[in-house]
């Protein structure tokens, strides 16, 4: 597998994430193409990236927690994000995601009402 140099432009292909539950540190290394240490300092950086510890405090990292530190690792070697910028970014699609139910403009939704309460009429 070839690593990521973060001077030049290019874009590695990351291997397939397993259909497994639980990954060891190791492994997500392996699949992000990030060193061990730098994934122990993101969990400090990130409060999103919170692998779960058992014996021995070994993290585990559940599939969604692969995806985010791949996400993390785009917006810092590619994107050119600073921790704080990453951090700020994923924040803001965190955000986004609890806020926004709809998708529809508010001149749509009122349309959409409208047309509903058309519907609900009855006539007299």
């Amino acid at each position: 597998m070839e690593h990521h140099n973060p001077k030049d432009g290019s874009k590695e292909t990351l291997p397939p994430i397993p259909a497994k539950r639980y990954f060891t540190i190791g492994e997500v290394s392996e699949l992000c193409a990030v060193k061990p240490h730098v994934l122990r300092y993101w969990e400090q950086e990130f409060t999103q990236l919170k692998p779960v510890k058992r014996r021995g405090n070994r993290r585990y990292y559940q599939h969604h927690e692969v995806l985010l530190v791949r996400r993390i690792r785009e917006l810092l070697y590619n994107q050119g994000f600073t921790i704080s910028g990453a951090r700020n970014r994923l924040g803001e699609a965190q955000h986004e995601e609890t806020t926004a139910p709809s998708a529809l403009s508010p001149e749509a939704l009122r349309g959409e009402l409208l047309k509903i309460a058309e519907i609900l009429r009855i006539p007299a």
